[in-house]
């Protein structure tokens, strides 16, 4: 065997001798290759991938690839392929249905790795894998993954020759994206030029990564970084993992170049305090040169505190005006960007086109500054060509603006852009009043449909009922995009309208998906539909899902069977009956066709097939539960597990504890009722495997990492029992709980006071760990420093995290953005000297504030909004009108400002009752009969929170 050879073979011999690895029982996890192979298999099979074909595997698992063997010797090939025999036996372990080969040959993978150890070429079974499909594929990646995972973070990897190396690495990527965070166990440590090679995979894989094992990421290269180059550790004394090796002060400038790149989008994850650790030159340089926006490429979200951090380090390097031109370097950062004034035309085009990437909703100041550069861009000079240059921008000219532009300019830039733009409820009706001018029902060619996009989302309903379907259904991309915004009742147009020459079961073939949902019962119960395969592939609603499982029944007998995983979106049809009458036989197709399809079902349909499935179990077999095994533990679906009874999940053994907190930790808690006992006898049972009996003072984070979201069953006197850095990071893991216990939350906020203090002194870095927590109770429970300049921006942040929304953050948020106009206000007329007597500290809604508060506009107090100038609520009555809940008072005094602006309810046009929106639930009932309303204007505010009387 050649150097080559000789080095691989000692890494694959370490990475075999792996497979026999016992419990580690610190953690309560198996670490063996048998274990992680099976894992990742699993995964495999619940995407519903088939088993690979015995050609395929022969051909990856080739004799060639054994070394010291003759093909042309009887001997040899009488021989077992090894390799091939041990992923066989790994396989029909979680998918049974093997063939000849692995019937053959039923020994035990551990015994086998003697024989193992002689088989070198895995890089080359890695190379011949790139070339089959993921579905074929995932199986033999997975059995592959796990060893080179093993190879690679065993010692004596480094020694292994560089290709073999790279090779290797990139065949590990399932390991990383698809094993429970706690189950990647990276190399403790790595050679400098290993460490590079690593990040470089990492960097790759950061947009399929989950949260917490991005946060992992970071931790771990921080750590080579500092052992590498610096020699020392910033892991706690505490942690046997840290050794000999002396922590690292705080005034090491760990944060280097090197550092910089090695990290790479993983840089967001940073704490705004390690900004501090990179030398201004290096940091500044690495802005310049471009690396910095390479670098956080991938990155959609950071947190404001660390990216206005990194822009204020970032600009010491010059002035304003001399850091502009450098502005297209910032990537993501650009979102936090405050341009100088007098920015040049071609400085403003190009931040205007940088700022598309940066959502309106998550950046307080980012509107206002799109829609002043777009309006600087505007000088009627060359109106198309500047329409042009507007790009996406567009969106962000003002009605009145759009309303001024020639027809024909404004139609030419609007079929340029992407059909998704989002337009106000004011820029549709400019743009309605560009499109079909004084003739409302006019007829409009397929061309110039289709060329709208988005903005056929405004047309009224009499121009959408006549649309030719032969031509539209030929160009279902078109058909798409210009029904992509529509609200329902104009789909139902369209779709009226390509009824007349088109059959049903032709629709159902050709419609794009969102008007393939709003398929009227009826239409698909005359539809020639017969078999599954005519409705598989396609997004169904619930309602459409119950008749088709009833129609096709008809004429085809419902079985599960691995096809139905195809028609996953039918299966929202299937009833608890349906599920009870599934034959023995055929229930583990009935549960890997219901967990494929768990996100759409009910938990009532999810319950019914945990219960029939604990009932096979049970047949014959009561003590099941106190017997299980791994196997069958693994068989169990997470989202089944909170339907057991609590007594019989406090009756599983030890031996499966291990599996039961693999799923613990990636359950997903929304598949299954809050309030289910068993949640709690989860936990318990998981603590108990995990103390060994004793208390959760035992605790590691690596512990409580394991629990997954069943942290929050945890009573708060456990958590107080825990050390002070695990019962920290544990508080701070439950701020992302979706659902904590009623009776868990009083004591809750009690032990969060005694470890943090009183609110008001937290720091930025605590009231962003816990806010999320806190507001989901009803009134926010601390006192929490709202007057900090960073809180607006943090309450920005999180008001975009979906498990963060509550009505608590939302109330926080307005108050802190009003208060802070206020204080601005109040510090402008100080410096100025002016008194113009207006009354100070008196809350009143101007344009500027209206626009930011949006939706959050219902916290005014009536009072408040009676101070509203008339030329304030007419500019921003679009914004008022798309706030669906304000209450009666606030309405009474909304509808008052309405008949001042726009005069008697007798006198009011379509067009202004369109403009008011919501606010005409404020009108009595007979007033809205006086009104002017048209069945495209009570499409456009049926979701107005209307009462029973008000709709009739």
């Amino acid at each position: 065997m050649a150097p080559k050879g000789r080095t691989f073979f000692l890494i694959f011999f370490v990475a075999c001798a792996a497979l026999a690895v016992e419990h580690d029982r610190t953690q309560g996890k198996k670490q063996d290759f048998k274990y992680m192979t099976k894992t990742l298999m699993k995964k495999c099979q619940d995407k519903g991938y088939p088993r690979p074909q015995m050609g395929l595997l022969k051909t990856v698992f080739a004799r060639s690839d054994v070394p010291g063997k003759d093909e042309d010797k009887d001997e040899d090939k009488d021989q077992p392929d090894t390799p091939l025999t041990s992923f066989m036996n790994i396989l029909d372990s979680v998918v049974p249905g093997g063939g000849s080969l692995s019937r053959a040959h039923p020994g035990d993978v551990d015994k086998m790795k003697e024989e193992m150890m002689n088989f070198s070429n895995l890089p080359s079974m890695i190379k011949k894998m790139r070339n089959s499909s993921e579905a074929s594929a995932c199986y033999m990646k997975a059995f592959v993954a796990s060893l080179c995972w093993k190879a690679l973070t065993k010692k004596g990897s480094n020694n292994t020759d560089s290709d073999d190396y790279d090779t290797l690495l990139s065949g590990t990527k399932p390991v990383v994206l698809d094993m429970p965070s706690t189950g990647v166990n990276f190399p403790e440590k790595l050679a400098k030029k290993d460490v590079k090679k690593w990040a470089k995979m990492l960097r790759e894989m950061y947009v399929d990564m989950r949260e917490e094992k991005r946060a992992k990421v970071l931790g771990w290269e921080k750590e080579q970084i500092t052992q590498n180059y610096f020699g020392c550790t910033t892991m706690p004394k505490s942690d046997s993992k840290s050794g000999e090796m002396q922590r690292c002060k705080s005034s090491v400038k760990w944060l280097n170049s090197d550092a910089l790149m090695t990290l790479g989008p993983f840089l967001s994850y940073l704490k705004a305090a390690d900004l501090d650790s990179s030398p201004k030159e290096v940091l500044q340089e690495f802005f310049k040169s471009g690396k910095l926006k390479e670098a956080l490429g991938p990155v959609r979200r950071m947190v404001p505190r660390f990216a206005k951090r990194l822009l204020q380090r970032l600009q010491e390097c010059c002035r304003k005006e001399e850091f502009a031109p450098h502005m297209e370097k910032l990537g993501m950062l650009v979102c936090y960007y405050n341009p100088p004034q007098n920015l040049t035309r071609n400085l403003s085009k190009k931040l205007l086109s940088l700022l598309e990437r940066c959502d309106d909703d998550s950046y307080p100041r980012i509107k206002k500054l799109k829609k002043y550069l777009a309006n600087s861009m505007i000088s009627n000079v060359n109106i198309s060509q500047e329409l042009q240059e507007l790009g996406k921008s567009i969106t962000s000219l003002p009605a009145t603006t759009l309303s001024k532009i020639p027809s024909a300019d404004l139609l030419k830039a609007i079929r340029k852009y992407r059909p998704d733009y989002k337009w106000t409820r004011g820029q549709k009706r400019a743009l309605l009043r560009k499109i079909v001018g004084s003739k409302k029902c006019k007829d409009i060619s397929r061309e110039e449909l289709v060329g709208l996009g988005s903005v056929a989302s405004c047309l009224p309903n009499c121009i959408l009922k006549h649309v030719r379907a032969s031509e539209l259904l030929n160009d279902i991309e078109g058909l798409r995009n210009i029904s992509k915004r529509m609200n329902k009742g104009r789909m139902k147009a369209l779709l009226q309208g390509l009824y007349k020459n088109t059959g049903p079961s032709e629709l159902v073939k050709k419609l794009p998906e969102n008007l393939l949902r709003c398929m009227s019962l009826k239409s698909l119960q005359e539809a020639n539909i017969t078999s599954w395969d005519q409705v598989g592939g396609k997004n169904w609603t619930r309602e459409q899902a119950t008749l088709l499982m009833q129609k096709i029944s008809k004429t085809i007998k419902f079985k599960f069977s691995n096809r139905m995983r195809k028609i996953s979106t039918v299966l929202q049809g299937v009833t608890c009956k349906m599920i009870e009458k599934t034959s023995d036989n055929d229930v583990p197709d009935m549960v890997r066709s219901i967990t494929s399809a768990s996100r759409l079902l009910s938990k009532m349909q999810v319950r019914c097939a945990a219960r029939r499935l604990f009932a096979r179990r049970l047949k014959g077999r009561p003590d099941f539960f106190q017997t299980i095994t791994e196997e069958e533990m693994r068989d169990i679906p997470m989202n089944f597990l909170p339907y057991m009874q609590p007594e019989e999940v406090m009756k599983l053994p030890d031996s499966v504890c291990s599996v039961l907190l693999d799923k613990m930790e990636e359950a997903d808690p929304s598949s299954s009722s809050a309030g289910l006992p068993s949640r709690l006898a989860l936990t318990q049972r998981a603590l108990r495997f995990l103390t060994k009996g004793s208390s959760t003072s035992s605790l590691a984070i690596e512990d409580v990492e394991r629990l997954g979201p069943f942290l929050c069953y945890l009573p708060p006197p456990q958590l107080q029992l825990m050390d002070s850095g695990v019962r920290n990071y544990s508080l701070e893991t439950m701020a992302s709980c979706k659902h904590i216990p009623e009776k868990h939350k009083a004591d809750l906020i009690q032990l969060i006071k005694k470890n943090y203090g009183p609110g008001s002194t937290w720091s930025a870095e605590t009231t962003e760990a816990l806010f999320p927590l806190l507001a989901s109770y009803d009134d926010c429970p601390v006192d929490l420093p709202f007057d900090k300049p960073w809180m607006k921006d943090l309450l920005y942040y999180l008001n975009e995290c979906q498990s963060c929304k509550s009505k608590t953050l939302r109330k926080k948020l307005f108050d802190t953005i009003v208060d802070n106009k206020l204080d601005a206000a109040r510090r402008k007329r100080t410096v100025s000297g002016r008194n113009d007597g207006s009354t100070t500290g008196v809350k009143v809604p101007t344009t500027e504030l209206i626009e930011e508060l949006k939706s959050n506009n219902v916290f005014w107090e009536a009072a408040q909004l009676k101070l509203m100038s008339r030329e304030t609520f007419t500019e921003t009555v679009d914004t008022l009108g798309d706030v669906p809940d304000f209450r009666a008072d606030q309405l009474s005094v909304l509808s008052q400002k309405a008949i001042e602006a726009f005069g008697p309810l007798s006198q009011m046009t379509e067009d202004e009752v369109v403009q008011l929106g919501c606010i005409t639930r404020g009108f009595s009932n007979k007033d809205l009969q006086a009104l002017p309303f048209s069945l495209d204007t009570l499409e456009d505010i049926a979701d107005c929170d209307w009462d029973d009387i008000q709709v009739k």
